[in-house]
């Protein structure tokens, strides 16, 4: 095929696919990636007859109960396919998880889950159900941020509270540390949440003292060093935690660097969030709660508590304290009244740390970890209970995204129309999967991502890598993920039939991002608008030099988008 032609076949199909989302725009109607299309043209006349069934499957349940269903989605860090779930795994690792294991005998577990490659990008493409590059939320956030997930993103949270829902998180928030970007200001009623990751947990004195550079936390444990001159550019306002209700104030919670502090937190969510069920079903409300657990301080349990695991592993002793809950919350369910109302999602934000991260996270059934492209980055645990409505026992192999809870949730709640339909939704409502089970998803493909980078694409069993493909016919790298799930083997001559397909699907896609263009994060000084900051909180919102004594705009760099690192995604990988 020249390349004149190739490129007229491009023009004609952008122009077939645009049509597609023109109507759905033109119709008021959720817009998707132009892939999406694809599949709705050839698969369009029997979902309308599923969502048929659906909605009147919910209906009734709806009438069952008195109200719409309840939503607890819960999403721990760093876990590979097969930790949770599989028990031949975990008697191999040093670990169990018996009650996790049993939640997913009574429900569904999934094999092909996949999510963003690293904790930041996941959660900002779950809130709003779109993929995290499209937000301009695609690095990991750190002490400080001077920035944060828009509020012109429209959240789970602001959906479902439309239909009447009470919201709450609690946990790991991880999108920023501006105003706009704290979780009250998401939708959700009430929060308690970590604006950054699990790395402020280093930023003490064991942390100073043990893996930190010395004197790069506290320089005041150390003698004094005459050199070093800018002892203030340390990020020392830094919090553990804020919380507050919708419309109004924002409290710090915690005292860092008071560890005792930062171990209490995991408690305090499980805490509310089972009180939040209690006065959700007082008050006669539905009720979504996202618990995102903060999963453990990077310097190990807290010194004195003994260890519940023989491996000792920091993600697995999470999983065993986890587990040990897990009971109380579905107990919890039952003795209101809920249980069979609720739905209840458990997974991972991305794959392990494999990558010099804590002691413990490796592979399992696929390659690579946090910040990769591979499998092993993107696929997690997956497990979805609800009780008389999910059938026990089912595992399912359709690809999912978690982008696809956002309209999944929708549909549940029935707040669909509150969807945005001035911009791209990645998310597919795959409620028929849920309710259905075993293929009926509706996506066969996912984009992935490394940072605002298109790093590689799936198309049902088979993947392509665009990074770092060799120049020419013989470079590029095909994949067959049922025979090659490690994806260790890249073949050409056996992908021939896709690598057309492939460029086209790229194509599209990026064709359609040019109509429908990216958007940045929002950028400003952090940790402002606190009723009760600490002195060191408040300087972290200033600026620490008089900016009359500069000759440039101390302010400019907000308004300077730095090129992507992709050395922050493989957290510290020579690769």
């Amino acid at each position: 095929m020249s390349k004149l032609r190739f490129l007229f076949t491009l023009t004609v199909i952008f122009v077939l696919t645009l049509s597609l989302a023109g109507n759905a725009l033109a119709k008021k109607q959720i817009v998707h990636d132009a892939e999406y299309y694809i599949l709705k043209a050839q698969h369009g006349k029997k979902w309308a007859k599923e969502d048929k069934a659906l909605n009147e499957k919910l209906a009734k349940l709806e009438k069952k109960h008195g109200r719409k269903p309840n939503i607890i989605h819960i999403m721990w860090d760093d876990t590979a396919v097969g930790e949770i779930g599989v028990p031949q795994i975990q008697a191999s690792r040093g670990f169990k998880t018996p009650n996790m294991n049993k939640f997913a005998e009574e429900g569904q577990y999934y094999s092909r889950m996949y999510t963003e490659p690293s904790c930041t990008p996941t959660r900002a493409a779950f809130q709003p159900g779109r993929h995290a590059v499209r937000s301009g939320m695609y690095t990991v956030s750190f002490p400080y941020e001077y920035g944060g997930m828009s509020e012109k993103e429209t959240t789970i949270a602001e959906i479902l509270s439309e239909v009447g829902y009470a919201t709450a998180f609690y946990g790991k928030g991880h999108l920023g540390d501006i105003e706009q970007s704290y979780m009250t200001n998401m939708g959700y009623d009430e929060s308690l949440w970590a604006p950054y990751n699990q790395v402020p947990s280093l930023y003490v004195a064991r942390g100073d003292l043990g893996p930190m550079f010395p004197t790069s936390v506290m320089p005041e444990l150390y003698p004094n060093d005459p050199y070093d001159m800018d002892p203030g550019w340390r990020p020392r306002g830094y919090v553990w935690a804020l919380e507050g209700t919708k419309n109004g104030s924002v409290r710090e919670w915690g005292t860092p660097p008071n560890e005792d502090d930062y171990y209490a937190m995991e408690a305090e969510c499980q805490k509310r969030t089972l009180d939040f069920i209690k006065k959700s079903v007082k008050a006669d409300k539905p009720f979504f709660i996202s618990y995102q657990p903060i999963a453990a301080s990077f310097l190990g349990t807290q010194p004195g508590v003994a260890k519940k695991t023989v491996s000792a592993s920091i993600i697995h002793e999470f999983f065993v304290e986890f587990d040990n809950w897990l009971p109380t919350l579905l107990k919890t369910l039952k003795d209101v009244g809920v249980e069979e109302n609720t739905l209840v999602v458990l997974m991972a934000d991305n794959g392990p740390m494999t990558h010099h991260g804590p002691d413990g996270m490796v592979e399992t059934l696929h390659t690579g970890g946090k910040g990769d492209f591979t499998e092993g980055a993107v696929r997690v645990p997956f497990l979805v209970r609800w009780p008389g409505v999910i059938a026990p026992n089912q595992v399912v192999g359709d690809i999912i995204h978690v982008t696809d809870l956002f309209t999944t949730f929708a549909h549940l709640g029935g707040a669909t129309k509150y969807i945005p339909t001035d911009r791209i939704i990645d998310g597919i409502d795959q409620t028929s999967l849920l309710l259905n089970g075993d293929t009926y998803s509706r996506r066969d493909y996912v984009h992935i991502y490394t940072g605002d980078i298109l790093a590689a694409q799936v198309k049902g069993r088979f993947k392509r890598h665009w990074v770092g493909e060799l120049p020419g016919l013989s470079g590029a790298s095909f994949y067959d993920l049922y025979n090659d799930p490690r994806e260790v083997m890249p073949k050409m001559l056996p992908g021939f039939t896709a690598k057309t397909m492939f460029d086209i699907m790229k194509a599209r896609h990026e064709l359609f991002t040019k109509k429908y263009p990216h958007t940045k994060h929002a950028r400003g000084m952090p940790l402002k608008g606190l009723e009760n900051p600490r002195p060191a909180v408040v300087k972290a919102g200033e600026f620490r030099i008089n900016p009359k004594d500069l000759p440039f705009d101390l302010k400019e760099f907000l308004d300077y988008e730095l090129p992507y690192d992709p050395s922050m995604e493989y957290w510290g990988a020579s690769q």
